[in-house]
């Protein structure tokens, strides 16, 4: 017989264990919105793990997890990010000329990387972005906040290239853009906190075509909690209200913190992210 919740499908699950999870995509959702305005990051580098074990806790199938917890996460990023680029802007720290020169670019490529991201297998897109994150934690913890590979951030084609990549790699693993644009603004000359400010805005740039993306899927078999395309209506519901209420403290955190601590701060939360990410995708099968 089937069991239908506020139009959600939830045949097939354990009632009983239903409320855990939802305490912890609520608790994930309110650590998400401080991350999403302190770091710039969307809330999805936390999300995406936590939704990923608690679909299994739920029974969804193991080769859907990954491609479920990222469309869902993305989703998420929607609201967060206009909280949290909403909370930058009254203290002038997103940077509208960046913005102007590499939305559209980075638009294109969050749609092309949700619809890759559908057809791709969980575990290449996991290795390709552990290893990734790792040099950037690194270039992040360590003492390097003078290093500059241009000046300003470059105009042109290859603006539009990076631009669109940061985009398709973003929406293939359900982030905001913070974790790769933030590192590419500070080495091409932004200061640290405009450059969180201004991954808080490129979140909604992302997120509004990924989402799309992940919403016109097809995926071959069924998938529970009323999911449209890959994106689980009940994580979003559960984790949105969490994330728009905390990312305004997020925001006040940030610009407490001096430029060191604060990419000190950033590094290490993806460095922690990074291992586990490679440690998934490489020993624990």
């Amino acid at each position: 017989m089937s069991t239908t919740v506020a139009g959600i499908d939830l045949t097939g699950i354990d009632l009983a264990a239903l409320l855990p999870v939802a305490l912890a995509m609520l608790g994930t959702g309110l650590i998400a919105g401080v991350m999403a305005g302190m770091l710039g990051i969307g809330g999805g580098i936390v999300i995406v793990p936590v939704l990923e074990y608690m679909l299994g806790q739920a029974g969804v199938a193991a080769e859907w997890r990954m491609h479920v917890a990222v469309a869902t996460s993305l989703a998420t990023i929607i609201p967060t990010s206009l909280a949290s680029a909403r909370a930058h802007h009254t203290r002038g720290a997103v940077d509208w000329p960046t913005v102007r020169t590499c939305s559209v670019p980075m638009l294109a490529g969050a749609l092309g990387g949700a619809l890759l991201a559908a057809r791709s297998a969980s575990a290449l897109l996991t290795g390709i972005f552990g290893t990734v994150a790792v040099l950037i934690a690194l270039k992040m913890l360590l003492p390097l906040d003078g290093l500059r590979l241009t000046e300003s951030t470059p105009r042109g084609p290859i603006g539009a290239i990076i631009a669109a990549v940061i985009g398709a790699v973003s929406a293939m693993m359900g982030i905001g853009g913070g974790t790769l644009s933030v590192p590419a603004m500070t080495l091409t000359g932004l200061p640290i906190h405009r450059a969180v400010g201004t991954a808080a805005f490129f979140g909604l740039v992302i997120s509004l075509p990924g989402t799309a993306g992940y919403l016109l899927a097809q995926p071959p078999v069924p998938l529970p909690w009323g999911t449209v395309g890959l994106v689980s209506v009940l994580g979003v519901a559960l984790i949105v209200p969490g994330t728009i209420a905390t990312a305004p403290l997020g925001a006040r955190i940030a610009h407490a913190l001096s430029r060191r601590a604060l990419s000190a701060a950033f590094g290490l939360f993806l460095f922690v992210v990074a291992v586990r990410m490679l440690y998934r995708t490489f020993l624990a099968g």
